[in-house]
């Protein structure tokens, strides 16, 4: 495949986008203690919490304190972009989901801290509403 053992090979698609690269069995002995904890960094993140606000825990109480719906409230979230889950977002060690709104009305909503999505749990009467949103750079 490669002339060397010390080459390295960029694969592209059709549009001429980066998908992958080969590197040659000689230079990835000589550099993969250093491009081992830089590839690790870049596949498992740290988390964002600490670049977000303080979760409204105070709005959350007092859509429990006044619950007034046919149904008892659900902790459970999942997000469809990344496939985080759980059944308690309150209970998560390290936490998935941040509470970033919840109102009288119903509405919660929070951010998944794996890929940043929104989802809004929309309460009604009689059933919930789940809706996931991707998450979006402002320009």
């Amino acid at each position: 495949m490669f002339a060397s053992p010390k080459e390295f090979l960029s694969l592209h698609d059709d549009s001429g986008r980066t998908v992958g690269v080969f590197i040659g069995s000689e230079l990835w002995e000589t550099c993969k203690n250093e491009l081992l904890p830089i590839l690790n960094r870049a596949a498992n993140p740290e988390p964002i919490i600490t670049q977000l606000p303080r979760e409204p825990l105070k709005d959350w109480e007092a859509l429990l304190e006044y619950w007034d719906f046919t149904y008892p409230p659900a902790y459970d979230l999942a997000c469809e972009h990344c496939g985080a889950s759980t059944d308690d977002w309150r209970a998560d060690a390290p936490r998935k989901f941040w509470l970033t709104a919840a109102n009288l009305g119903g509405l919660a909503s929070f951010q998944c801290l794996h890929c940043k999505s929104r989802i809004m749990k929309r309460h009604f009467k009689k059933h919930v509403s789940m809706e996931c949103r991707p998450y979006v750079d402002k320009p």
